[in-house]
């Protein structure tokens, strides 16, 4: 892990899955609005120690950590790392998660390891990364937690099986820790297509073509982009104290139009 001395009295954030698409959007974003930054990656290194340096250029502190977040034991060193650091988290963003390459169609190409793997980054890591962060959030004025859900997770669509299911346990566990952790605040935002990486592994050589489909059927006129859910993150954590246990969808009214 690699990072610089905490300044006392500045907000603090953890990110995870930070090094890339929506988690690089929100640690940037934080860091604007005066927040220190922990950037948590599992694999992207180089990508996460640039996300560090685009962060301390614009003034802001920046402590780097490798963890896999469903790993609980390297979750707790994170948190330590980042108690040693700073003292406390006043936003937790639950970002890192992956998924598999499978359509829904294939029921029987789907691997139950790949199955177990998914649910284990995209559900058990959220649960183990809240569980180790709630001392430094309760340490912290008016601490947030914000969840990345999806689309997936709210209505039927091609997502593969494990991905949907769970973001969907994602909707559910964060109106569940809304009311087991309050006064902290949990919610959590449901991104539909979004521009970038992620979405042209998914798609492949249609992707132009299908995202600009896409984005024809959507009332503002084009697909989301990680900048777009970052700026409603960034939203939920310093700009809503009543709100909490809400699943925010961002994608342009698409889902609630069709």
């Amino acid at each position: 892990m690699t990072g610089e001395p905490a300044r006392h009295g500045r907000p603090v954030a953890l990110v995870t899955g930070a090094a890339r698409g929506i988690g690089r959007a929100a640690a940037l974003a934080l860091a604007g609005r005066g927040y220190d930054v922990v950037i948590n990656y599992s694999v992207s290194e180089a990508a996460a120690q640039q996300v560090a340096r685009e962060v301390r250029a614009g003034g802001a502190s920046a402590l780097v950590v490798r963890a896999d977040v469903a790993d609980e034991a390297a979750v707790r060193q994170m948190v330590a790392a980042a108690g040693d650091a700073y003292g406390r988290i006043d936003a937790l963003i639950n970002n890192a998660g992956m998924t598999i390459d499978v359509p829904p169609s294939d029921l029987d190409g789907l691997d139950l390891a790949d199955w177990d793997r998914v649910f284990a980054v995209n559900v058990r890591g959220v649960f183990c990364v809240t569980r180790a962060c709630v001392p430094l959030l309760r340490a912290a004025p008016q601490a947030a937690v914000v969840n990345t859900a999806s689309i997936a997770g709210l209505r039927p669509g091609p997502q593969p099986f494990p991905y949907a299911a769970s973001k969907a346990a994602v909707v559910n566990l964060t109106r569940t820790l809304a009311g087991a952790l309050c006064p902290i605040r949990v919610n959590a935002v449901a991104p539909g297509w979004m521009e970038g990486d992620w979405m042209q592994a998914r798609l492949g050589e249609n992707y132009d073509r299908l995202m600009e489909r896409r984005a024809r059927m959507t009332p503002l006129g084009r697909c989301v982009t990680p900048e777009d859910v970052a700026a409603t993150i960034v939203s939920l954590v310093t700009s809503n104290p009543f709100v909490t246990g809400e699943v925010v969808v961002v994608d342009g009214g698409y889902s609630a139009t069709t």
